[in-house]
């Protein structure tokens, strides 16, 4: 069973490592000492050079023992934090919840399913529970965009499909679908002049991406699609006609012709208004992550359900509005669902997690890989 004192200390532990996104070099080195000592092989991938981040993703390959029939799996986690992110006190409650003393984040987003697996891995060895190859995937930059699962070759993953954990909801809830999304950067270039003397002369960039903005569709377009203008660039002094505007932005559907339908419309909408105010445009999108969607009846889900289940948990599904290292999984053709952790208010100083919830996870994995090497 589950040893909660072991369990919590050991996420304790993890929280008080420094590991804001792009800095996971110390983590990565905890992480990669503990899953040897577990007697499992760990291989750092070599995404290290081409993210710019701390440290490689690591694939930690638990060999299969008593049945060689069983599915091989994957389970998922990520290394980094968002800031503010160094120099943790994480203070058990006597509510029961875990939070963090100072004026930073928690972590418990995602070292609460690195605890679980963590800890699933000791109660499978001391309850000699058979089972198929594990693969555990922990990455690097998951908060600055899915950057080291994106990272992954496909050749090192070995697993018929997996589970993330590194979701928001109550334990024992499952993510079955999560949306695409696309990166757009729009650039407006219109014409300089003085703003006191000959204005009429210049074109502002600044207006013109103003009148293109309200001209798109954005913010809740319908259930499955979402834009957003994240960061309007450009300008100087006030006495210059602006020509140059650069806009940051996102789009994002569960479904992909819906997707395709958004790029387009806040593609037009800056078209149509730079050629009415004689201004030139550049639109340029990139699909950051690819969507993914299971049925209830899915056997994946069934699975899980199951697992959760016989341990006296309930188990929902839900539809995600954001994304995660499970939409990659998905794209590189393992699929994959999400499990939430019970974590609240996470990026955020507030963030809290029951320690009960961190135990819960860890019984859910345990569970997983009973139920899949019953199969």
């Amino acid at each position: 069973m589950v040893v909660k004192d072991r369990l919590i200390g050991e996420f304790m532990e993890l929280v008080q490592v420094d590991s804001e996104t792009r800095h996971e070099q110390e983590i990565a080195k905890v992480l990669k000492d503990k899953f040897m000592a577990l007697g499992l092989e760990v291989k750092e991938d070599d995404s290290k050079e081409r993210t710019g981040h701390g440290a490689g993703n690591l694939i930690a390959t638990w060999k299969a023992t008593g049945t060689e029939q069983a599915p091989k799996i994957l389970f998922t986690c990520h290394m980094d934090t968002v800031a503010p992110g160094v120099g943790i006190q994480p203070e058990l409650g006597e509510d029961g919840w875990i939070r963090s003393k100072g004026a930073t984040i928690l972590g418990a987003d995602d070292k609460a399913g690195i605890a679980a697996l963590f800890e699933a891995i000791r109660v499978a060895e001391e309850q000699k529970l058979p089972h198929g190859q594990i693969q555990f995937v922990i990455t690097v930059g998951e908060e600055s965009g899915l950057i080291g699962a994106s990272a992954m070759k496909p050749e090192d993953l070995d697993a018929e499909f997996g589970f993330a954990l590194d979701s928001n909801g109550e334990v024992g809830s499952i993510c079955i679908g999560a949306p695409t999304r696309a990166n757009i950067e729009m650039t407006i270039t219109g014409k300089s002049a003085h703003a006191g003397v000959n204005p009429e002369d210049g074109i502002s960039a600044i207006q013109v991406a103003s009148k293109a903005i309200s001209a798109m569709k954005l913010g809740r377009i319908d259930k499955d699609t979402t834009a957003n203008i994240g960061k309007f660039e450009g300008g100087g002094a006030t006495n210059v006609v602006c020509e140059l505007v650069t806009l940051y932005a996102e789009a994002r559907s569960n479904v992909q012709e819906k997707m395709s339908q958004q790029i387009q419309q806040m593609r037009d909408a800056l078209e149509t208004t730079c050629r009415e105010y004689g201004a030139q445009s550049e639109f340029r999108s990139e699909i950051a992550y690819p969507a993914y969607k299971f049925k209830e009846d899915d056997e994946l889900v069934q699975l899980a359900q199951r697992a959760i289940r016989g341990i006296g948990l309930k188990s929902e599904t839900f539809v995600s509005g954001g994304g995660s290292d499970a939409n990659v999984f998905n794209g590189l053709g393992i699929p994959t669902v999400n499990l939430a952790l019970g974590y609240e208010y996470i990026h955020t100083t507030q963030e809290k997690i029951k320690a009960d919830d961190i135990v819960k996870a860890a019984e859910i994995v345990v569970a997983i890989i009973r139920e899949t090497a019953g199969k």
